[in-house]
């Protein structure tokens, strides 16, 4: 068979690869709401125990951020498909050690395994997709690859949250998370086609300097380049505003009297608005560019997250759940292509693991930065107002830094 590029050309295949980043989806979709809002009663964590809380997405960010930065040499040296089932294996103890959890450590080392899958699956999916379309499809590529993924984010807190509310916190999160994975894994094996053939193609008659060590590369990437700079700050940056959605979120609204059926649902408008919009802002950026939506989208999940301890209905804080889902719509799969459209194409998937460490990372520095001045005000405002002036410095410094073009 003829290998082509495409995303009709291999219609099947990107199918295949968008199934499972949803199932990916849905493996931490299932902890997003769930764990935060039963901290203390299932796990013995007090109200006020901030730092605690934020503990298991500060292991979560260090972990796929170590994956992401290891997920393409281990996919360059076994190939994506055994990468992609190495990944969905990994996760098959999450459930069994969240149902029977005696502590909270437990739970963080169920994290720590989950770490490890996102890290290694949601890269190969990406990577598998990129193989497959074509060069000037990297920005449709990211919004449908980051819809699929963040849709199932959105449906599993939901449905994460139903399955809790019948069957308790254990048992709930245990039938669905084992569901999950097995059929994630059983597709990946049965389904999935190696990929590899498709990229080697995008690099035929590409020589790769010999003197670019991973080494060099990443200080490059980190330090040197002051655009790859700026884009993977942004990065960085932009999961203060998901780790406010995923661990003071749950918090606040239940502080504010609302059920965690009622929270998961505000929390699925954020989610399922900024899956779905990616479809129109991924192809979006490779027509008008990558700057505007990068820098807009910072600064509106600022001002929805800012907007939220200063409000006090479910309808407000629905809409601002839709506010700041529309700017991690904007810059999430912008950011991605925008690396790559400063990456030479022989280091092209370097620079993306790069760019996924630092972006990861960023849980591990949301989390701590965010639980230490929550634990030390004692002030379920001060993480917003922190999270808002982080995200507003990042996009002014895409904004001051990055090339137009982009």
């Amino acid at each position: 068979m003829a290998i082509k590029h495409g995303i009709s050309e291999n219609k099947s295949q990107v199918i295949l690869q968008l199934i499972q980043v949803f199932l990916v989806g849905l493996t931490i979709g299932m902890t997003r709401t769930v764990i935060p809002g039963l901290a203390n009663t299932e796990f013995g964590l007090d109200s006020q125990q901030f730092l605690l809380l934020t503990s298991f997405v500060v292991v979560f960010g260090v972990v796929k951020a170590i994956m992401n930065l290891l997920a393409g040499k281990l996919s360059d040296t076994y190939g994506h498909k055994r990468v992609l089932i190495v990944g969905w294996i990994v996760a098959i103890p999450v459930p069994f050690m969240i149902l029977y959890a005696p502590s909270w450590s437990w739970i963080i080392g169920a994290i720590l395994l989950l770490g490890v899958n996102q890290g290694l699956c949601w890269s190969m999916t990406i990577n598998s997709k990129l193989d497959l379309a074509r060069l000037n499809q990297k920005g449709l590529v990211n919004g449908i690859n980051e819809f699929s993924g963040y849709a199932a984010v959105a449906i599993a807190g939901v449905i994460s949250a139903y399955v809790v509310d019948l069957l308790g916190a254990r048992e709930g999160l245990f039938v669905f998370g084992i569901v999950v994975i097995l059929l994630g894994l059983g597709s990946s094996i049965l389904f999935i086609k190696e990929t590899m053939p498709w990229a080697k193609l995008h690099h035929a008659g590409i020589t790769t300097p010999s003197n670019l060590s991973f080494g060099k590369l990443f200080i490059q990437a980190s330090w040197k380049n002051k655009t790859l700079l700026s884009l993977n700050q942004a990065g960085l940056v932009e999961k203060f505003s998901d780790a406010m959605v995923w661990i003071f979120l749950p918090v606040f609204f239940l502080s504010k009297g609302l059920s965690l059926v009622e929270g998961s649902a505000i929390i699925f408008v954020y989610a399922v608005t900024w899956g779905g919009l990616q479809l129109i802002t991924g192809p979006l950026s490779d027509k008008i560019g990558r700057k505007l939506l990068i820098v807009g989208g910072m600064w509106i999940c600022g001002l929805g997250l800012l907007s939220i301890p200063y409000t006090n209905s479910v309808f407000a804080w629905t809409l601002e759940a839709g506010v700041i889902g529309i700017g991690m719509a904007m810059l999430y799969p912008t950011l991605g292509a925008a690396v790559a459209d400063f990456s030479p194409g022989e280091t092209r998937s370097t620079f993306l693991g790069i760019y996924r460490f630092w972006r990861d990372f960023g849980y591990a520095v949301a989390a701590l930065t965010l639980g230490i001045i929550t634990q030390w005000t004692q002030a379920l405002t001060s993480p917003f107002l922190l999270a808002c002036v982080a995200l507003f410095l990042s996009g002014l410094h895409v904004l001051i830094v990055v090339p137009n073009k982009s």
